[in-house]
């Protein structure tokens, strides 16, 4: 129901703002007219003015013991041909004095959605962009903290994180040919700065684009149903690597590491909902995780996770 209503707005030009989980099982779509009464707000700017705050979270993470019971397991489903890239992902209990609407206005972020009082993501991650009949795509993969030395140099030649990096651009090229024509990399692994609240991270992205019917519109549901879920944050070959995350992470990521996007009457932007945080009964989660591939350690990986809990 949710993919055939984008349709028909995006056919008729009407602004809306659309939330899926990670699976594409919930589909939220909203007019943009209604999201203050539906006590939503979202904000996508690639240009932002950077605000310096102070506030951090407090991290009390999973087990390295218990995070590596689940790296092995997956290690081994790679060794069995089952997938060879995985994004593995787990819930880490924080706190923090902040509300999520707090959060949401000091967070700094490409991309920032608040949903109601359940969870806030602030996410640097592209989904899809949609403008003048082009289609464009960023996968983002490979992660360094910008202090190390030579850090540029060293994340450009790692080779397990190029062999990543790879997997998810083959990955999302295939995806984007489903949808679209003269799909091709118009650029190829380049560096970002990302402000990681404490630290300063370097992340690794590439650039994809295809040409779409120019009725796109009007199968605008229809796309996201065919790249949905996001091929960066789980894995490839996506439909078997899924089964082995639902077995595997042990917990339901339900709205993390889907997507939002913005329908503005013409053009639609969208990004992949990392960096996100939580509510529960039982108090604040945030969700992180990285690819695993063959080649990966699980000390660096249990880092990786840990480093990408931050307020930005």
């Amino acid at each position: 129901m949710g993919f055939k209503k984008i349709n028909a707005l995006a056919k008729e030009g009407v602004p809306f703002l659309v939330i899926s989980d990670f699976l594409a099982q919930d589909i939220k779509v909203f007019l943009l007219s209604d999201l203050q009464k539906e006590d939503i707000e979202y904000s996508i700017d690639e240009n932002y003015t950077y605000k310096k705050h102070t506030h951090f979270l407090k991290k009390n993470p999973t087990s390295f013991s218990l995070y590596k019971e689940r790296f092995d397991t997956v290690i081994q489903k790679i060794e069995a041909g089952e997938t060879y890239l995985l994004n593995l992902t787990q819930p880490t209990h924080i706190e923090t004095e902040l509300s999520l609407h707090e959060i949401f206005d000091l967070a700094n972020a490409h991309y920032k959605l608040r949903y109601k009082d359940e969870f806030v993501c602030f996410s640097p991650e592209k989904f899809i962009q949609i403008q003048e009949n082009r289609i464009h795509t960023f996968p983002m993969k490979g992660t360094i903290d910008a202090s190390v030395v030579n850090a540029k140099e060293q994340i450009l030649a790692n080779e397990k994180e190029m062999a990543e990096h790879v997997m998810v651009v083959d990955l999302l090229r295939n995806d984007l040919s489903m949808v679209a024509k003269s799909v091709k990399v118009e650029k190829f692994r380049y560096i970002q700065k990302i402000d990681a609240g404490e630290k300063e991270l370097l992340q690794v992205s590439s650039h994809i684009v295809g040409d779409l019917d120019k009725e796109w519109r009007s199968s605008l549901g229809d796309i996201l149903a065919t790249l949905l879920p996001a091929g960066s944050i789980s894995g490839a070959p996506k439909k078997s690597t899924l089964g082995i995350i639902n077995e595997v992470e042990n917990y339901e990521r339900k709205f993390f590491s889907g997507i939002f996007g913005i329908f503005d009457g013409h053009n639609f932007d969208s990004g992949v909902m990392i960096r996100f945080i939580e509510k529960t009964s039982q108090g604040y989660f945030y969700k992180s995780g990285g690819g695993i591939t063959l080649e990966s350690d699980a000390v660096m990986e249990y880092k990786e996770l840990l480093d990408k809990i931050y307020l930005p």
